[in-house]
């Protein structure tokens, strides 16, 4: 939940209107305004980089606004030493080695990795997490590389244009501008990803540059099969049964979907190189030492300075708040919002801000019809740990709603909570969850430390159990570090080698 970033501002609450429910299901509608570049979105005759120096002003606002929306720039210089060098060897191993590229690592757990037109190019810490050698991460910036080669790129771009044009005819011709605004976010929200053929496509050129560049072909597989690991823990986490992702910056995993069909192809792929080189189905560079020792200690998940999730506890140190969502809920940390659901996806909760002027009270800005179905005679004001608050009860064909509003500071935080069937137990225990938020002590703030990737060396007598019991994950431990080190049930570790964990 990030402090630029926050849903709702100056009428985004009427938004929530017609939205709600899916939030709240956390089937969120995904908006494209930071996230929509997910894959190399880049013309080649403009990829002659220039220092960061001597950027453009508008090629400088497009990366200011980029890295921003993304959690700003994570500062390691050995890390992006290690990218940059893997960058130049695919360079000089593409059909365009002429071509320049600046490293921007995003402070971002997001899955994903793009390039600007001139010649950035972005990889998320969230990525780097996920894979475990210089292979792997070569085989993404691979991949992005060669839709700027298959010029991708340019042919979406004609697409694009055409889909401005469509939306500019409903609002001036119709006289509907919020129609053509709809029509544009269906346009973009289709055009996010390229068609299954640019995308294999993509597979093949970016396994053959890759290769050439020295490095194993194999990585894309490799990835591409954690990737869909991953993919389908986050479906059966807090989004279980969405049909979208929750998280407002459209990440790798929702424009790369890795396929059983995609994983095969790309082992097909790197066979042909494999058998041409005479390496055998191992053939090339790995180096996972070498990748390890990069990441070592980087920030995992959220960042505190953007809020972050303990459980069932959310903290936000540079907001000045917290607050615990009742039990059986599991939270996710959006750029937009506190999203949270149980188990069975039958109760949810959202947390977020909106401005809400002096002259109106809370009670009135509940039943003022940003949502639907409010009850006004259920309309009361309270006070939450000191702090001017009022609630209201709203009730739909499916969902009923248990709302909030809190005044502190200038914003007013929005706690929602729905439910299948708002029983007057379950209310009275939304009720409590709500008198949990409170403003963060100075010292308490001080104290927060973020997860980090741990390397560690596996012992005699440690097994797979023995790590994910390490683990400070909020949940399926096992699960994950399976997932975060590329392993399966069966994997048996070896004396001395090295594994990530997750711990402060």
């Amino acid at each position: 939940m990030r402090e630029a970033e926050r849903i709702g501002r100056k009428g985004g609450g009427r938004r929530v209107a017609s939205a709600l429910a899916c939030l709240l299901i956390l089937s969120a509608c995904a908006s494209l305004e930071g996230g929509d570049r997910t894959t190399a979105e880049i013309e080649p005759a403009a990829m002659r980089a220039a220092p960061a120096d001597l950027m453009t002003p508008a090629q400088r606002r497009e990366h200011e606004r980029l890295v921003a929306s993304y959690g700003g720039a994570y500062d390691d210089p050995e890390l992006k030493a290690l990218i940059q060098q893997v960058v130049e060897r695919l360079v000089a191993a593409s059909e365009r080695p002429d071509l320049k590229y600046r490293v921007t690592v995003l402070n971002s757990p997001a899955i994903n990795a793009f390039a600007l037109p001139d010649g950035s190019l972005y990889v998320t810490r969230g990525l780097l997490s996920l894979a475990n050698d210089t292979s792997e991460l070569s085989s993404v910036l691979s991949h992005e590389m060669a839709h700027v080669i298959a010029r991708h790129a340019s042919i979406r771009e004609d697409q694009v244009r055409q889909a401005v044009l469509v939306s500019r005819v409903i609002s001036n011709v119709v006289n509907d501008p919020n129609l053509g605004a709809l029509a544009m976010q269906k346009s973009r929200m289709s055009l996010a990803s390229f068609s299954r053929g640019q995308e294999l496509e993509a597979d093949a050129i970016g396994v053959g540059i890759a290769a050439r560049a020295g490095f194993d072909p194999y990585g894309a597989s490799r990835f591409l099969t954690d990737m869909g690991r991953q993919a389908a823990l986050k479906a059966s986490g807090v989004g279980a049964g969405s049909t979208a992702s929750t998280s407002p910056d459209m990440d790798f995993l929702s424009s790369h979907p890795a396929t059983p069909e995609r994983i095969s192809i790309a082992i097909a792929n790197a066979r042909q190189y494999s058998v041409a080189s005479g390496a055998g189905t191992t053939g090339g560079e790995r180096d996972r030492t070498a990748y390890l020792t990069a990441i070592d200690g980087m920030v995992y998940g959220d960042d505190p300075k953007e809020g972050f999730v303990r459980g069932r506890k959310f903290f936000h140190p540079k907001l000045g708040f917290t607050f615990v969502a009742p039990e059986g809920f599991t939270l996710e940390n959006t750029s937009q919002a506190v999203l949270g659901a149980t188990a069975s996806g039958a109760e949810a909760l959202r947390l977020d801000a909106v401005r809400v002027g002096a002259d109106q009270s809370l009670g009135q800005y509940l039943a003022s019809g940003w949502i639907e179905g409010v009850e006004v005679n259920s309309v009361e004001s309270l006070s939450v740990n000191g702090f001017m608050a009022a609630t209201a009860v709203a009730r739909g064909e499916q969902w009923s709603f248990r709302m909030f509003a809190i005044r502190f500071g200038s914003d007013v935080y929005r706690l929602i909570f729905a439910a299948r069937d708002l029983t007057p137990d379950l209310d009275k225990k939304f009720r409590a969850a709500a008198e949990t938020f409170r403003r963060v002590a100075n010292d308490e703030a001080e104290t927060v430390r973020p997860l980090r990737l741990r390397v560690v060396s596996v012992g005699i007598g440690d097994t797979v159990e023995k790590f994910a019991a390490r683990m400070q994950v909020p949940d399926r431990p096992l699960e994950r570090f399976l997932i975060l080190n590329g392993l399966d049930r069966e994997s048996k570790l070896k004396y001395g080698e090295k594994v990530k964990i997750v711990a402060e």
